[in-house]
C-alpha cells in the first residue's frame, strides 16, 4: 500500500470517529425531540439532562483538535560537536536512503532505536525529527548491524510513516480520551450511590435495624454502553492502523536490507530480541543489585556493565540467536514476528557485504565511558543518583547480600516469634533443638492440608526443605552481621558464599560443605548442633 492510500486509509478512520460521535449526538437529539413531543414534566427534564450529561464528553472528544504531545523522555541530547562520526553516519545514511536527516538525536538507556515527526497539518507538512537511540543497543551492536538499524528507522521516514502517525495517533488519543471520560462518569456515579446507601445504612443501624447490603448492580450503566460503544470502533481502527504499521515495518526492513546489506539486516533482527533479554536480567541482577542496601554500581557501570555481562555470557548468547522467538501474530501486535521478519530477509538475494563493519558500535561514540556516566544523569531518579557508590561490584555484591541477610524472615522466623513469644534469633532456635521441641516447633510453620496431616518420620520429610533453607539464612545472617561472609562476584553464574577460612582447604572439605553437613545434623529425626555451634563465632557457640 503506497503512502497516498495509507494516508486515505488513516483519514477515514479519523473521520470515523468524527461520524460515529454525530450520530450519537443526533440519536441524543434525537430521544430529546421524541419525550418533547410527548409533553412536559418531570421526566422529559430528566431526560434533557441525562442527555446533556452524555454528550459532554462526545463533544470533548471532537473538539481535540490535536493530539497532546508528549516530551523526549530522558536521555541525553547530542549534537554534531559532540558526537562527530555518529552524525556523519546518520547524515549518510539518511541521504542514501533519500530522505532529510533528523534534527535531534537523543541516547537513551533502553534496547530500541526510534524516530518520530512533529509535522503540522496533520502531516501534510513536514516538521523537527527526532532519533532515538538507546546506548545498551550500541553495546551490543556491531558496527554493521547499527547500520541496519539506522536504515530501517530512516526507512520509516522515507515511507512517510512518522508523518502519517499524527493522523493515527490523533484518533487513538480522541476515542481513548472518550472511552475514558464515560467510565469516570460511570465510576463517579457508583460511588455517589455506594455513598448514599451507606449514609442510608448507617441510619437503619442507628434506629437499630439491620443493615441493607450495599448494591450498585446497574448503576452507570448508562454510560458504560456508550464506552462500550466507542470500545467497539477502537478496537477496529487498532486493528485497520496497526496492521497498516506492519506492513511499514516490513518496508523499512528491505530498506535496511538495501542500504546496510542483507546479513547485518538479519543479523540485527536477530540480535535486538537477545540484547532485550539480556537487558532485562542484566537491570534485575546485577544493575539494581545494591538497591536494598541503597548502593549503586561505580560511576558509569550502571549501564556499563552490561557490556561485560555480554562478553562474559557470548557463548550462552550464541543459541539464542540462532532460535528465533516463533510468537503468534496478533491482530493489535505494531510490529510482525520477529521470526518471519529474518526470514523475509534471509530469503533476500546475497549481496556480498558479509564482511563490513564487525567493529563495536558503541566505538562510534567519541567517548564512551563519559556517555556511560552521563546517561545515569540523564535516565536514573534522583532519589537513586544521591544513593552512595560501590567502589566494585564486589563489593556491591557484599554490601546487598548483608542488607538482604540482615532483613530475612524466614517461615521460621515467624514460626519462631510465635512459638517462643520471643525476637526469633539464632541463639534461641539452637536452644529450642537442644531441648528436643524443633518438630514442635515445625507444627507453627505454613504447612499444607497434606503435611499437616502427616505424623512422625512423613511430617518431618514435609517440613525439613522450609527448616533447611530457613536454618542456613540464619546462620549466614550471623555471619554477615560479623562481617565474617565474603561472596563471590561472577558475571556467568550466581553469586556463591564464601565462610570464613575459605582457601585453606579443597572445596569439598571445606567450611562450606562443613555447613551443610551441620545444618543436616541439627535438621537430623535425632538433632544435634555440636556441629553447627562449633562453626559459629563464640558468641553464639557459648549461648
Amino acid at each position: 500500500m503506497g503512502a497516498t492510500l495509507r494516508a486515505l486509509r488513516a483519514l477515514v478512520l479519523l473521520l470515523g470517529f468524527y461520524l460515529l460521535s454525530l450520530v450519537l449526538l443526533a440519536a441524543l437529539i434525537g430521544v430529546d425531540v421524541l419525550v418533547f413531543s410527548w409533553g412536559h414534566g418531570p421526566l422529559t427534564a430528566k431526560v434533557g439532562f441525562v442527555t446533556v450529561l452524555l454528550a459532554i464528553p462526545v463533544v470533548r472528544g471532537m473538539l481535540m483538535l490535536r493530539a497532546p504531545k508528549g516530551d523526549d523522555g530522558p536521555g541525553i541530547p547530542v549534537t554534531e560537536a559532540d558526537e562527530p562520526r555518529l552524525w556523519t553516519l546518520v547524515r549518510e545514511l539518511a541521504a542514501a536512503a533519500g530522505t532529510r536527516a533528523p534534527d535531534r538525536i537523543l541516547l537513551t538507556g533502553e534496547v530500541n532505536a526510534a524516530v518520530s515527526e512533529d509535522p503540522r497539518l496533520l502531516g501534510l507538512f513536514a516538521g523537527p525529527r527526532r532519533l532515538y537511540l538507546g546506548v545498551p543497543l550500541l553495546t551490543g551492536l556491531t558496527e554493521a548491524q547499527l547500520r541496519s538499524v539506522l536504515a530501517h528507522e530512516f526507512g520509516h521516514f522515507t515511507g512517510g510513516d512518522t508523518r502519517l502517525s499524527a493522523l493515527v495517533v490523533r484518533g487513538r488519543v480522541q476515542i481513548g480520551r472518550v472511552i475514558g471520560q464515560f467510565h469516570a462518569k460511570a465510576d463517579d456515579k457508583v460511588a455517589a450511590d455506594r455513598a448514599r446507601q451507606e449514609r442510608a445504612s448507617a441510619k437503619r443501624v442507628a434506629k437499630g435495624k439491620k443493615a441493607k447490603q450495599v448494591d450498585t448492580t446497574g448503576v452507570g450503566a448508562t454510560y458504560r454502553t456508550m464506552a462500550r460503544i466507542y470500545t467497539a470502533y477502537g478496537k477496529f481502527y487498532l486493528r485497520a492502523s496497526l496492521s497498516t504499521a506492519r506492513g511499514q515495518e516490513f518496508a523499512a526492513d528491505l530498506t535496511a536490507a538495501r542500504l546496510a546489506g542483507r546479513d547485518a539486516t538479519a543479523s540485527a533482527l536477530r540480535e535486538i530480541p537477545v540484547l532485550s533479554a539480556s537487558h532485562d536480567f542484566y537491570l534485575e541482577c546485577y544493575a539494581t543489585l545494591g538497591l536494598q542496601a541503597r548502593l549503586l554500581p561505580p560511576r558509569g557501570e550502571f549501564f556499563g556493565g552490561f557490556g561485560r555481562l555480554l562478553t562474559a555470557r557470548e557463548l550462552e548468547l550464541v543459541d539464542l540467536r540462532t532460535e528465533l522467538p516463533e510468537e503468534p501474530a496478533g491482530p493489535y501486535d505494531s510490529h510482525p514476528p520477529i521470526a518471519e521478519r529474518v526470514r523475509r530477509i534471509e530469503a533476500l538475494p546475497a549481496d556480498g557485504r558479509a564482511d563490513e563493519g564487525k567493529g563495536a558500535a558503541l566505538a562510534l561514540l567519541a567517548d564512551p565511558a563519559r556517555t556511560l556516566a552521563a546517561l545515569e544523569d540523564a535516565v536514573l531518579a534522583d532519589e537513586l543518583l544521591r544513593y552512595p557508590r560501590a567502589a566494585g561490584w564486589e563489593e556491591l555484591l557484599d554490601a546487598s547480600m548483608a542488607a538482604s541477610l540482615s532483613a530475612a524472615q524466614t517461615p521460621l522466623h515467624r514460626a519462631l516469634t510465635g512459638y517462643t513469644g520471643q525476637p526469633a534469633t539464632l541463639s534461641a532456635l539452637l536452644d529450642v533443638i537442644d531441648d528436643g521441641r524443633l518438630w514442635r516447633l515445625a507444627e507453627q510453620l505454613p504447612l499444607s492440608e497434606e503435611a499437616a496431616a502427616a505424623k512422625g518420620r512423613a511430617f518431618r520429610e514435609f517440613v525439613r526443605p522450609v527448616l533447611r533453607r530457613s536454618l542456613r539464612t540464619m546462620v549466614l545472617a550471623e555471619f554477615s552481621s560479623r562481617s565474617l561472609l565474603h561472596w563471590e562476584f561472577s558475571w556467568t553464574r550466581p553469586a556463591s558464599v564464601r565462610l570464613p577460612g575459605w582457601g585453606s582447604e579443597t572445596e569439598e572439605d571445606g567450611p562450606e560443605a562443613a555447613l551443610e553437613e551441620a545444618v543436616e545434623a541439627a535438621l537430623a529425626d535425632h538433632p544435634d548442633t555440636t556441629r553447627l555451634r562449633a562453626l559459629l563465632p563464640p558468641a553464639i557457640q557459648n549461648a
